[in-house]
């Protein structure tokens, strides 16, 4: 029978972490997913990226058994399908903003009776057993709510059948809510952002479905689980690399510096 793993841990009161990936290499998808992520998706939207490469991503990824998802581009039926044909159990979809586009993206992730997806699971059908029209209560729809429009209706939107979580870019939030007053980023300390978060795990929470948050440091995303959070992503792949290498250059450039210092005033 076809499960989800991240359902059984929620389901258990366990929070989960989720690696991001969008570096479009599939080398690159397996170092993460060897990590002990939960789950892991690849940003189709924002990733340096697309279908070609999430392709292979995915089949990098099988054996690490992390639960593999993916952020499509936008609410369309094409890029949604296609992710879940080439195994995602999971599609997080940007800018929903109305009921009836959480009402169109349930539509586009399970089959007829429950949806329109139309069935073709091309890279699923065979690297998953017993993959087929039971995939309807295995995968995961998360929408993204990231816009004034989006908070406006974030109780309908959270009440829309079929809908499994809402996940939450604070960067697209923040400039929707302050109108570009502040900047974008993660981990937001404001006051009226963080009431905004909070309220999303609360309303997530009265509703019955899952709230999962995007943060910078698993200090924030500690804390964000206090606050109700079902699932926190920490950082990326990139950010990881680069601030791996960054602090790797950066304690060669202390330690030859001082040693450069030393030889200046003639000790060895």
């Amino acid at each position: 029978m076809l499960t989800n793993p991240l359902k059984q841990k929620w389901a258990d009161g366990q929070p989960t972490i989720n690696g991001w990936c969008s570096i479009g290499n599939p080398f690159t998808a397996e170092i993460m997913a060897a990590q002990g992520y939960d789950s892991i998706s690849i940003d189709i939207q924002h990733g340096a990226l697309d279908y070609s490469a999430a392709l292979p991503m995915f089949q990098a990824m099988r054996a690490s058994g992390a639960v593999l998802m993916a952020r499509v581009p936008w609410l369309d039926p094409a890029s949604i399908m296609k992710a879940l044909d080439a195994g995602a159990m999971g599609i997080i979809c940007p800018m929903v903003n109305t009921p009836e586009q959480a009402a169109e993206f349930v539509s586009y992730m399970r089959y007829p009776p429950l949806g329109q997806r139309s069935f073709g699971p091309t890279r699923a059908g065979f690297a998953m057993k017993g993959y087929g029209v039971q995939a309807n209560d295995a995968v995961l729809a998360f929408a993204m709510i990231e816009t004034a429009q989006g908070m406006e209706y974030l109780e309908e939107i959270a009440a829309t059948p079929g809908l499994d979580g809402i996940y939450v870019g604070p960067a697209d939030l923040t400039l929707g809510l302050t109108e570009g007053r502040l900047p974008p980023g993660f981990d937001r300390e404001e006051e009226e952002m963080l009431a905004a978060i909070r309220r999303i795990a609360e309303v997530c929470k009265a509703k019955g479905i899952y709230a999962a948050l995007h943060c910078g440091t698993p200090d924030y995303a500690a804390k964000a689980i206090g606050w109700g959070f079902n699932m926190t992503t920490v950082s990326g792949d990139a950010r990881l690399l680069a601030a791996a290498a960054g602090a790797s250059v950066a304690r060669f450039r202390e330690l030859t510096g001082a040693a450069a210092e030393r030889n200046e005033k003639g000790g060895y």
